[in-house]
């Protein structure tokens, strides 16, 4: 496979993880397999859900691409990293940036990233499987970017320099 076209089936691949996670998501997770996704919805003090076993699913998906197409390279590979690199995104950006799962990203000044975080937030109003929207990871409603441009980005607290005490450094004056 040439170069070119291993980069565009990682990037379709990319591209086309998000159209199948929307469907997923509104389709089946909101459908049949509520009861696993159901403990994304509601509060809850574990720090694993039934719903990390969805990543299970897509992380083997992907694992078993890269290893039967490793020895060619051919397009299961691309597939492959493209699930992956997909996978990778959507860690950073709902599991830890949005959901704050792991506590070193917790705002942020980007317009785009903060309509998603909107719309996210829209999503998770709803409890239950029903009237839910804006199942998509990257793909955010415009009326999210107008919302995100009129409210203001979070400030950056700028770290004070220490007072220094010279009494106490042993300085006589």
């Amino acid at each position: 496979m040439t170069t070119t076209a291993a980069v565009a089936t990682t990037a379709a691949t990319f591209l086309g993880m998000e159209f199948i996670a929307w469907f997923m998501h509104k389709f089946v997770l909101h459908g049949p397999l509520w009861f696993l996704h159901r403990s994304h919805h509601v509060r809850h003090p574990h720090s694993f859900e039934r719903n990390d076993f969805f990543f299970l699913f897509y992380g083997s998906l992907s694992m078993l691409l890269i290893m039967y197409g490793s020895a060619t390279k051919d397009f299961r590979f691309w597939i492959g990293v493209g699930i992956a690199i997909y996978g990778s995104v959507y860690f950073f950006v709902h599991d830890v940036l949005i959901h704050g799962r792991l506590r070193f990203w917790r705002k942020s000044r980007s317009t785009y990233l903060r309509a998603l975080n909107m719309a996210h937030k829209m999503h998770h109003k709803a409890t239950t499987r029903d009237n839910s929207e804006e199942f998509g990871l990257l793909w955010v409603s415009p009326r999210y970017f107008t919302l995100a441009l009129r409210k203001p980005a979070p400030t950056r607290k700028l770290r004070q320099p220490a007072v220094r005490n010279q009494h106490l450094e042993g300085k006589d004056s």
